[in-house]
């Protein structure tokens, strides 16, 4: 029988509490309020608004020789090469933050731009100048910088040699964060090593939806994948502690894409835990947990499916108690991604053998959820509450930070629905955060600017500001979403009146 915690006790007493009888964050206004020092912010990556993907030494990433192909995998068969030319507007694009109040900015960085061979023998030196430049003007105008390592465009030099699947590609990437640390660590006080690493290798392993695309090794390349992942952020996490903690006093997390799972039958909590082990214990169990390693369901169905195809062993690589061990504990605070929910129910996926597959259950989405631009993305605000107390009762209530929430819309300026969703969404947040205890210090929505949205290239829009990709300049506009953005910062509150041709003012 597994025991919980005093601080897990709380929360789920909470827990069980807020879901009967009286809806308490409807009477208790203070709820509608951020706690004071709470970190509001915006987000973006790197391979989605820089372009000058040839610029000076810059090498070729996976994204770039992907996108290049021009096969008909992204709509359009639309590239990042100028995206939003934030490589040459950064400055305006921080001036956009300053006008709106935001706080911090959650970007990634380039490898392949920082280090055009892939490896650290050679440096270069525009790629860490722009990234100096971008830094310095942040803080300068009192925006907190937030760097993600790596944001799915790893160096094509260091695929050809295997990617994540070499597991080479660990000390590659501990040599690639070591200079990252040595250039930027005086200046930035929060780094987060992986941008959802169980989503990355089941794109490109699993679905083949994302660069590089290598779906015929479904049902090992994801687990492989994953567990270089795992001990290159466990890596770079000592290296950081031992190299650079002590001078610098930073903080190193990891990220996780956190979707929340509705069961299709009721009292059907074991689909449910089957799905949030694979997707998210998957790389937080063997961090997080006070055990360590994989989610024992996991390596239990995983095990039976391989049996049963005929495999000699598990498709899931053992870990091994001395890298179990190493990989507990490596972070210090948990990144979390959220944008909707899924319902769950037993029964196989088609794909065999895969991640999908080894579950044992079919996802689905309720007809009822209102739709967005996105076909993935349903608008289910209870699922963001849900999920961010279910990490809290299984992670002993870790410190957490929102980095990513948001909405597609088509291209206008008018995006009530996007309003809509950050209004739902975040009383959601903050109900966890005053109710339930969860202990969450910072959001930064998704995304500052329209970009280049991956295999849907440009058209879907996640963006507060309208970019006009059209415009050799790349012309910013403020959309109604980041008018009501600048109010709730200012105030510290939801509670603000309706915008009125982009105003608004405090009351309901």
């Amino acid at each position: 029988m597994k025991l919980i915690t005093s601080t897990q006790f709380i929360i789920l007493f909470v827990f069980i509490i807020s879901t009967q009888g009286t809806n308490l964050s409807e009477e208790n206004e203070e709820y509608l309020r951020f706690p004071p020092n709470f970190l509001l912010g915006a987000a973006t990556a790197a391979y989605q608004i820089e372009g000058a993907w040839n610029v000076s030494d810059k090498g070729e990433s996976v994204w770039d020789r992907f996108s290049h192909e021009r096969n008909g995998r992204i709509v359009n068969n639309d590239t990042g090469d100028i995206a939003c030319d934030s490589y040459h507007k950064f400055r305006e694009d921080v001036s956009l933050m300053k006008q709106l109040g935001i706080k911090a900015y959650r970007f990634s960085l380039s490898w392949p731009r920082i280090l055009p061979t892939g490896f650290s023998n050679k440096v270069s030196k525009d790629g860490i100048a722009y990234y100096h430049n971008l830094i310095d003007e942040l803080l300068a105008n009192d925006i907190e910088p937030i760097v993600t390592l790596y944001h799915w465009d790893h160096p094509q030099v260091i695929e050809d040699a295997g990617g994540w699947l070499n597991p080479y590609v660990i000390d590659w990437f501990v040599d690639y964060a070591r200079v990252v640390f040595k250039e930027f660590a005086p200046k930035v006080k929060k780094f987060i090593t992986l941008n959802e690493p169980s989503d990355s290798c089941i794109f490109i392993y699993t679905t083949g939806i994302h660069a590089p695309s290598k779906s015929f090794l479904h049902g090992i390349g994801e687990y492989i994948c994953a567990e270089n992942m795992l001990k290159a952020h466990a890596r770079v996490y000592r290296m950081y502690q031992k190299e650079f903690k002590d001078i610098y006093n930073g903080s190193l997390g990891i990220n996780a894409h956190s979707r929340n799972f509705f069961p299709k039958h009721e009292n059907d909590s074991e689909s449910v835990e089957i799905a949030f082990q694979f997707s998210i214990g998957w790389l937080l169990h063997p961090i997080f947990s006070e055990k360590g390693d994989y989610p024992d369901i996991m390596k239990k169905l995983i095990a039976i499916k391989s049996q049963e195809q005929g495999y000699p062993r598990s498709r899931l690589p053992e870990l091994g108690a001395n890298w179990v061990d190493y990989i507990r504990g490596t972070s210090d605070f948990l990144s979390v991604n959220h944008y909707t929910s899924t319902i769950v129910e037993r029964g196989d996926d088609k794909l065999e053998p895969s991640f999908y597959n080894d579950q044992g259950l079919i996802h689905e989405q309720d007809p009822t959820w209102e739709s967005t631009v996105s076909s993935w993305l349903k608008i289910v605000p209870e699922g963001f509450g849900n999920i961010l107390r279910k990490l809290a009762i299984e992670y002993n209530n870790p410190l957490i930070y929102i980095t990513e929430n948001g909405v597609s819309d088509e291209n206008t300026l008018d995006d009530d629905k996007r309003v809509t969703y950050y209004q739902k969404y975040l009383k959601e947040m903050l109900v966890s955060i005053h109710r339930d205890k969860v202990n969450i210090k910072g959001y930064t929505l998704w995304s500052l600017i329209d970009s280049f949205e991956w295999s849907s290239g440009y058209s879907q829009t996640f963006g507060i500001v309208h970019v006009n990709f059209t415009d050799p300049e790349r012309k910013r506009t403020l959309k109604k979403s980041a008018h009501w953005w600048r109010e709730v910062i200012k105030y510290g509150s939801l509670k603000i009146r309706s915008l009125e041709n982009g105003n608004s003012t405090l009351g309901m």
